[in-house]
Formats: structure tokens, sequence, C-alpha cells
């Protein structure tokens, strides 16, 4: 094929596509309305985190060490005869060990810090074995939804985000003049709320940690919030 029937053969071929391409184009959408709407719930929080501490120093680094193992396998001891799934969980966190040196960058000593987490949806449980370990102390105070309650609360405010979202699309239908709507797409989001009221008293909590009482606890509610986005075909 010489030059000139190669290019009227590509001529007619990218007529051939414009033709088609116009051929299939499809009219834009009328009458879509896009809209949002969401539901809120309220719920006090299941799932309580404590996390307590110690920290040691000194010269030798092996004993510092055996120091923080010491406090730690102790803490362990006393958590573990009141630990029960779900209930009251018994972990292990942090264990580090960092060098402490002068001004000059010479080595001075060693000190570290280990960690036991108690955690659990029994809150008067954990509290009252928080409250009997004596070589470790309350370093933080956590509060949170188990997946269970988080679930059971999603269900719900999904369901009141989508009746508010069919609710606002017949009002909005009704009053733009048309009979109603169907449904064209839409999408459906949720997340937790930041906490309603105060976690914890810390005072109370520093005074109960160098005793046995039981560290006071108070745990505050949270939100789930569900947000239902998308658009209809008004008809």
């Amino acid at each position: 094929m010489n030059k000139a029937k190669w290019l009227a053969a590509c001529a007619v071929l990218m007529s051939t596509t414009v033709a088609w391409s116009q051929a299939v184009t499809l009219p834009s959408p009328q009458n879509v309305l896009q809209l949002s709407a969401n539901a809120t719930v309220e719920v006090q929080q299941d799932q309580l985190s404590m996390t307590l501490s110690t920290t040691r120093d000194g010269t030798d680094a092996s004993t510092v060490q055996a120091q923080l193992k010491s406090a730690l396998d102790a803490a362990l001891a006393e958590a573990r005869k009141s630990a029960q799934p779900g209930q009251l969980d018994v972990q292990t966190g942090n264990f580090t060990m960092s060098p402490r040196r002068s001004r000059d960058g010479k080595l001075t000593g060693w000190q570290g810090s280990a960690d036991l987490i108690l955690e659990g949806r029994d809150f008067p449980r954990i509290a009252q074995t928080a409250g009997r370990i004596s070589t470790l102390t309350v370093r933080n105070v956590g509060f949170s939804l188990s997946r269970e309650q988080q679930a059971k609360v999603e269900a719900e405010a999904q369901g009141q985000a989508i009746d508010n979202f069919k609710q606002r699309a017949d009002e909005l239908a009704k009053r733009l003049g048309f009979a109603g709507y169907t449904l064209r797409e839409v999408s459906v989001n949720s997340h937790l709320g930041g906490p309603i009221q105060p976690r914890v008293m810390a005072m109370e909590m520093a005074k109960a940690a160098s005793s046995d009482a039981p560290v006071p606890i108070e745990a505050g509610k949270t939100s789930v919030v569900v947000n239902v986005s998308g658009s209809v075909q008004l008809k």
C-alpha cells in the first residue's frame, strides 16, 4: 500500500471512530438530586484499658533489667489471679532499656521501663486488680467500645441514617413538584465521635495507686455517627 492509500485509509478509520463515538453518546441524566443524611447514637463505653508501669535506673544494665523483670513478674502473678477472658485480659506492654549519658557523651548508667496492660469489660475487677499491684503504678487509663457493642450501635445508627435519607429525599421531591423518586446510588460511612464526658479522675487515681484500694474510674459516653449520601432520580 502506497503512502496516499495508507493516509486515506487512516482518515476513513478516524471518521468512522468519531461517528461511532457520537452515536453512542448518552444524554446527561435529568432531575437527579444529590443529598445526604446522618444519624448519631450516644453509647456508654464498655471497654477499659489500664496501663501500669514502672521505671528503674542504675549504673549496671543487667541490674536495671533484673529489677524491671522482678517488678513485672510480681505484677503478672497478682494480675493473673483475677484474669478472665473478655472480662480481664492481662498482657505485657513495652519493656525498654536505654543508656544514660553525660553532656560530653560518656556513658553514666542505664534507665528502663516496663508496662503491664489490664483490659476488659469488668471495670470493678480491673480497678481492684490494679489497686492490689504494688510493684507498678497506673500510667494511663482509656475507655472504648467493645466490638460487639460497636457493631450493635452502628446497626442502630445506620437504620436511623437510612430512614433520615429516605425521608429527606421524599420531602425534597415533593417540594420540587415531583411525585416521588427512585434510588440511583448510595454510600454508607460510619465513625466514632469523641468522648462526651471526662473519662478518668486523675487526682483520685494517683492517690489510690499508692495503696491497695481500687483505682477509681469513670467511663464516659462516646458517639457513633453514620452518614448516608447518594443520588436519587426524581420522577
